[in-house]
């Protein structure tokens, strides 16, 4: 066997399963894998500027491509800074090696300034939480962590890399590289009794979430609703592009409103839920989403979901692309001309309330705003969506601002809208990076309050260094609109202590320049549509700043 540092076996072993990108922030324990990067030139390093933000970039470029990605922070306090971000990619299931330098072992028995446990710090987070000891075990460590990362229910693991084993060197075998197949089908008993339960309900209504993205299901999903004529709902935490909004069978995405979830879901009698966790809600109710009595049929491979919260009729770990496609043939075979009269009915009658109606009807409605001053939030959200390039990608972490983004954009592809998943802001700005770096050959638009902005505004150096063809709408209404909202909604309290800024406002044009891209500062409305489409025609990273009402209703 050849003789190899393990710094440059760690390199070797990542770009073996698939990376091509190392997303960091470099501190001196992380100096002898900087050391090494001169060794693979290959793998483009690429350098955020707090660690939060190379966990969201890794985050971004992963939910964008589907791929294992890798990312390594700076011991215990950039790990600590890591941690929401990695709470992030833990909700979505990102696949994902983080690690992190550790003090070499013997020193770090001592516990020199920097030191923590990092393995105890990772493990609530993560799927996978090791440190290697012995540089013979490295091969097997990142092995075995790319297999867990990658293998359904997918997710971050997290490696602590000692500086004398990175720098230690020996005779040892890199191993390969391993990913497990879990495209499982159910199996005959399995479908027989999904295709007797489906036809024995007489109003079916399907839920869909993130599972049909990384199974590629999209058009299966859709299909489905169309053999059975039903309407077809996003999980209420839609995050991705779950559902193609332009099928006839699309209403819309779920709210996170208890009674109104409970009103939509009141007339039907069977829920097919596909790939999601279909009634995660956000604050407290006395109201149950679920009405009485609706039954569940439950298909996807995150077991956890799997009648989670409501027990399920039928609960099948099973991968939803592969199960849609025997499970449409034979319902179609076992249901017949019954099946199909009924499926052509249902649909028509979805017809005048579907996602593409009702589309219309707010469009029509929000155009009635496109005089107003300052800005209406909502128009703006339009004039995004219509200036954008057909093969665009859409980042959204508007909150407020992008209420209507969903009933507005339609989802065409599995890859083309992400969105924050778990509520922890200041995801977006540095996601939309690692989304334009998966994707470098469609635009990306990156739309985003000014509150979560500010969470994470040092990522524009990053989108600038690498000349991204990135395009970030700052929608400032100068506060958190959001919790000014739920404060007087949930108190009836109307004095915002600690939600504005606007003593001294933020300038965030300034902020873009100083860090190194074109920027643009809109307050007319008039000037929205041109200066939008400007801006998405011209290469490089750019950033717009909107000043929008941020009145509260």
């Amino acid at each position: 066997m050849n003789r190899i540092t393990g710094r440059s076996a760690f390199l070797a072993l990542l770009k073996d399963e698939g990376i091509t990108h190392l997303f960091g922030n470099p501190g001196t324990t992380e100096l002898p894998i900087m050391h090494a990067l001169k060794d693979h030139p290959d793998l483009t390093y690429v350098m955020a500027m707090q660690e939060s933000l190379v966990v969201a970039i890794a985050d971004g470029f992963s939910r964008a491509s589907g791929r294992l990605v890798a990312c390594n922070v700076h011991v215990a306090p950039g790990l600590g800074n890591a941690m929401g971000s990695l709470y992030n990619a833990s909700f979505t299931g990102t696949p994902m090696i983080l690690t992190a330098g550790q003090q070499e072992q013997g020193h770090g028995l001592t516990e020199p300034l920097l030191y923590g446990p990092l393995v105890r710090m990772a493990e609530p987070l993560v799927k996978w939480a090791v440190e290697v000891t012995r540089l013979e075990d490295l091969p097997r460590i990142v092995r075995r962590a790319a297999k867990i990362a990658t293998t359904p229910p997918t997710g971050p693991v997290f490696i602590s890399l000692p500086g004398d084993i990175l720098n230690s060197e020996a005779g040892i075998e890199l191993g390969r590289s391993t990913r497990v197949d879990t495209r499982v089908k159910p199996s005959d008993e399995a479908l027989q009794a999904l295709v007797a339960r489906i036809l024995k309900a007489e109003r079916p209504v399907i839920i869909a979430g993130d599972e049909i993205v990384k199974s590629n299901a999209l058009h299966e999903a859709a299909a489905l609703a169309m053999a059975l004529g039903c309407p077809a709902y996003q999980q209420s935490a839609p995050y991705g592009a779950h559902f193609l909004s332009e099928s006839p069978c699309f209403m819309g995405a779920l709210s996170r409103a208890q009674p109104q979830v409970r009103e939509v879901l009141s007339p039907y009698d069977l829920m097919i839920v596909l790939g999601a966790d279909p009634l995660r809600m956000s604050v407290h109710s006395e109201v149950d989403p679920l009405p009485e009595g609706l039954a569940i049929l439950q298909i996807g491979l995150v077991e956890w979901d799997l009648a989670k919260n409501y027990g399920a009729e039928i609960a099948l770990k099973a991968d939803v692309k592969e199960t849609l496609r025997v499970l449409i043939p034979a319902l179609k075979a076992a249901g017949g001309a019954g099946l199909e009269a009924r499926a052509r009915q249902g649909i028509a009658a979805l017809k005048s309330r579907n996602w593409t109606a009702r589309r219309a009807t707010l469009i029509e409605q929000i155009s009635k705003n496109s005089t107003r001053s300052p800005i209406d939030p909502d128009f703006l959200a339009l004039q995004v969506v219509e200036a954008m390039p057909g093969n665009a990608i859409l980042v959204d972490e508007g909150l407020t601002s992008s209420r209507q983004i969903n009933a507005l954009r339609p989802h065409r592809d599995r890859y083309g809208y992400h969105a924050l998943a778990s509520g922890g802001i200041g995801w977006g700005l540095p996601a939309s990076v690692g989304v334009s770096m998966a994707n470098p050959d469609r635009p990306v638009v990156c739309f985003s309050g000014d509150g979560s902005a500010m969470y994470s505004i040092q990522a524009l150096w990053t989108a600038a260094h690498h000349k991204l063809p990135l395009t970030v709408v700052i929608v400032n209404n100068g506060g958190y609109r959001i919790i000014k909202q739920r404060l007087l909604a949930f108190h009836g309290d109307d004095h915002y202590v600690g939600m504005d800024f606007v003593d001294p406002p933020v300038d965030f044009c300034g902020l873009a320049k100083a860090l190194g891209l074109e920027a643009i500062r809109i307050t007319n409305a008039k000037d929205v549509a041109s200066t939008l489409k400007s801006a998405f025609a011209r290469p490089g990273a750019k950033l717009l700043e909107v000043m929008v009402d941020g009145s509260v209703k």
